[in-house]
């Protein structure tokens, strides 16, 4: 027993030493870099995985820069001045260490404080760099493994390839391996077991959900899209909305049985097919002899919002139609991650179905209709109408919600915003057809002049899904410029290569904070929002107040 304790010991000794002092020092510094605050707070457990990514990237760069040393010839400083910068750098990197874990708790609850979340008392340092420790040396022993089977392989090439032919041969070989190992096995093992899991939910019926039996209702007996093919996220759609009673009893008047459509994935083999059945559905249900029409396209999930819908029925007391068609049952992030088409081509084929239904009717007796989206329901349908279709018969306007980083239509907007505004509120031209919002109404601050056709994006600066970006690894981003979100810590501050570790884990955990913040949105965000480009009428500002009021309790329902 003694003697195995020795061998273990002395593998622990020369493991420890094996690592590059400057390699630890940057690893050090890159993890304590990370325990300062995002966009979002986290969880001790989740902060730890964190640290422990950026502690191994951390080695990664501090090693490349040894090596970078060595290759490029610069001769190394004399054992006295390298025993004494050794020294200065460890007391250095120890006091950063120290008293950025002293301060975690500072900056989680300076998040927190903003999202009206309760404090923590603290924020388990201990643990944290424990869960780090382990994180990081799994990862940098990872690498060394990575580095022993190119040296293998570089063994074996040099044998019949020049030494510098085969240092990069090899490497290119290894990418290749790695992306085969990667993406034909883990990846692909991964998303087989993430459709299985989320197909089963989306198949599930929650208590309380039953099908309706009202025949202009999607799902009933006299449908054409069939109940348990609308999948779990269409049901809830389809049961939950206001009803004709409350909606005529808040605005005082009478009020009509709002109509919603919604195709489920297994309704049709197709895009195409399921394009045709909603149009189908929405004539048969009377839904172009509304006022209001919306082609919504929902999350990954198949969910739309509630705040956003239930919003829209009650400013126009009823006399809409709400069409939508699910593409995915997988959680928004892992949909774009899997296929980033999906919302783009399935929200393409339900507009063109639609729209080219809807200009073939009489302009002074069809509806006025609207693009909705959260999500990736907001990419998919600000790509779906192009502008050569709008301008040939223009559509009213849109709302669209919690824009992706890859939603291109945003990218340009953000990008080619008026320069005195910032990224997370930007002001685009003169905001006649474009404007912007957050949880305050920002909508008149664009200017007096409103279009006919009116789009607005709601948008959180605290929301990672839209803020996330594969320049945050060298740039500082566009929405840290300036003043910042009232949802953004003040202690945030841009790292290269940290700060897009750190938003990019924000980016599953969007919605794990309070509605109103993050990637979850408050009936409030929509009811300026609809009514600035709805218009509806018979709505004086007292009554957008008063509608703020009654759906000003909290809301439990949360998106993918």
């Amino acid at each position: 027993m003694a003697t195995f304790a020795r061998h273990l010991l002395s593998i622990v000794v020369r493991l420890a030493r094996s690592f590059s002092f400057v390699g630890l020092a940057v690893a050090t510094l890159f993890a304590a870099a990370s325990l300062t605050p995002s966009l979002l707070p986290r969880h001790y457990a989740v902060q730890g995985i964190l640290t422990g990514f950026a502690l191994a990237v951390g080695y990664g760069v501090g090693s490349l820069v040894v090596w970078l040393w060595h290759w490029l010839e610069i001769p190394d400083f004399s054992p006295r001045v390298q025993q004494v910068s050794r020294t200065i750098t460890s007391i250095v990197v120890a006091v950063v260490a120290v008293t950025f874990l002293w301060w975690a708790t500072l900056w989680q609850n300076s998040i927190r404080q903003l999202m009206e979340m309760p404090p923590v008392a603290t924020a388990y340092p201990w643990r944290v760099a424990v869960i780090a420790l382990a994180t990081g040396i799994a990862g940098i022993l990872l690498t060394r493994g990575l580095n022993a089977v190119w040296r293998f392989l570089n063994g074996w090439v040099a044998m019949v390839v020049p030494q510098r032919v085969a240092n990069i041969t090899s490497a290119v070989l290894l990418v290749g391996l790695l992306f085969l190992l990667v993406n034909d096995v883990f990846i692909r093992f991964a998303l087989v077991k993430a459709d299985q899991i989320f197909m089963r939910i989306d198949a599930a019926i929650d208590e309380g959900i039953e099908q309706p039996n009202d025949p202009l209702a999607s799902g009933s007996r006299e449908s054409l899209v069939a109940w348990d093919m609308i999948g779990r996220q269409g049901k809830h759609f389809i049961s939950w909305g206001p009803t004709q009673g409350q909606i005529g009893e808040f605005v005082g008047r009478d009020a009509k049985t709002p109509l919603r459509v919604y195709v489920g994935l297994a309704a049709a083999e197709t895009m195409q097919e399921r394009a045709q059945l909603a149009l189908d559905e929405l004539k048969r249900v009377g839904g172009f002899d509304r006022s209001v029409l919306v082609v919504a396209t929902p999350t990954g999930t198949g969910w739309l919002d509630p705040a956003a819908v239930d919003t829209l029925e009650y400013l126009h007391a009823g006399d809409t139609a709400i069409v939508s068609m699910q593409y995915s049952y997988l959680p928004s992030w892992i949909t774009i991650m899997a296929n980033p088409t999906y919302s783009t081509d399935s929200a393409r084929y339900l507009f063109d179905a639609i729209y080219d239904h809807w200009k073939s009717l009489p302009r002074d007796s069809r509806p006025r209709l609207y693009l909705h989206g959260l999500s990736l329901g907001a990419m998919g349908s600000a790509a779906s109408a192009d502008l050569f279709t709008l301008f040939e018969d223009p559509i009213q306007g849109g709302v669209w919600s919690g824009p992706p980083f890859a939603s291109q239509v945003w990218v340009r907007a953000t990008r080619y915003r008026n320069p005195d505004s910032p990224m997370w509120l930007p002001q685009f031209r003169d905001g006649s057809m474009l404007r912007f919002t957050t949880q305050e109404n920002s909508l008149p601050n664009a200017g007096p002049r409103w279009g006919p056709m009116r789009f607005v994006f709601v948008q959180h600066a605290s929301d990672p899904m839209t803020f996330f970006s594969p320049d945050l690894l060298y740039s500082r981003p566009a929405w840290l410029v300036g003043p910042r979100g009232a949802d953004v810590s003040p202690y945030l501050r841009w790292a290269p290569i940290v700060t897009f570790l750190q938003v990019g884990f924000d980016v599953p955990m969007a919605t794990s904070v309070p509605t109103g913040y993050g990637h979850n949105f408050a009936p409030q965000d929509y009811i300026d929002a609809w009514v600035e480009v709805t218009q509806p009428s018979d709505w004086p500002p007292a009554a957008t107040t008063r509608l703020k009021e009654h759906f000003a309790k909290p809301s439990t329902t949360k998106i993918d």
